[in-house]
């Protein structure tokens, strides 16, 4: 390991030894700027988390964290807006899967909201929880995860800019000549969907309510590993 592995350990215990205990400063200021600026929160966790991983995938196949063209400022950007998002379906898909449940004549909603909502984990909670996992990581992350291939290409083809990232993004050239689409469905969609992101976001679902978003960030971190390491470009 390299004095920069040791440099990036050292401050991710640091941060988590801050955050760890809710009753400090820091765990009262996280929880109160979660409830009362989530979208806000959503977008540098992921700017944070996943552009870590991303960075992470970066020095698994180089031997360092950042270089020339990289784009580490842009990739930020990215990840803070595609967070926002993932927070907005959240919202969207937790309130919106137990009315479909309840159309299909599984329960009546209200029911199903007070297990969705019990603190204590259920199957009725769990079954729910994973219902809404499969339907936003079936509808929503595939839709997510290729915008973000096509922005991570953008960013190499524009030397990993921040100026470059607001140049048109050349949609038709990235989708017919840069995506592997092998790898992008092969991999990235018909495989890690079923069998990472379903398991991982029903835990994320069975969460209290402010560690949800948090969790999700976290698991950017192995999003931005697979997505990377995946590779998707035909160069």
């Amino acid at each position: 390991m390299k004095k920069g592995d040791w440099i990036l350990i050292a401050c991710v215990a640091a941060v988590a030894a801050l955050f760890a205990v809710p009753q400090t400063h820091c765990g009262e200021g996280f929880n109160w700027a979660t409830a009362n600026h989530p979208y806000i929160m959503a977008f540098f966790k992921f700017a944070i988390l996943a552009t870590l991983g991303e960075m992470l995938a970066l020095r698994i196949r180089e031997g360092v964290y950042n270089k020339p063209g990289f784009g580490v400022l842009p990739r930020m950007m990215v990840w803070g807006f595609l967070g926002m998002c993932i927070a907005m379906a959240m919202v969207i898909f937790k309130t919106g899967v137990p009315q479909f449940l309840a159309s299909l004549g599984i329960s009546d909603i209200d029911t199903i909201r007070a297990t969705f909502a019990a603190p204590q984990l259920t199957w009725g909670k769990l079954g729910i929880a994973f219902a809404v996992s499969v339907l936003m990581n079936s509808i929503f992350a595939p839709v997510m995860m290729t915008f973000h291939k096509c922005t991570d290409i953008h960013i190499l083809d524009n030397g990993g800019t921040v100026a470059g990232l607001f140049r048109p993004i050349k949609m038709r050239e990235i989708f017919r000549e840069k995506i592997n689409w092998d790898v992008q469905w092969n991999v990235v969609i018909k495989k890690t969907i079923p069998l990472f992101w379903f398991p991982a976001h029903t835990i994320t679902f069975i969460l209290p309510q402010n560690l949800q978003v948090l969790f999700a960030a976290l698991l950017g971190v192995a999003l931005g590993l697979i997505l990377a390491l995946a590779g998707g470009s035909k160069k």
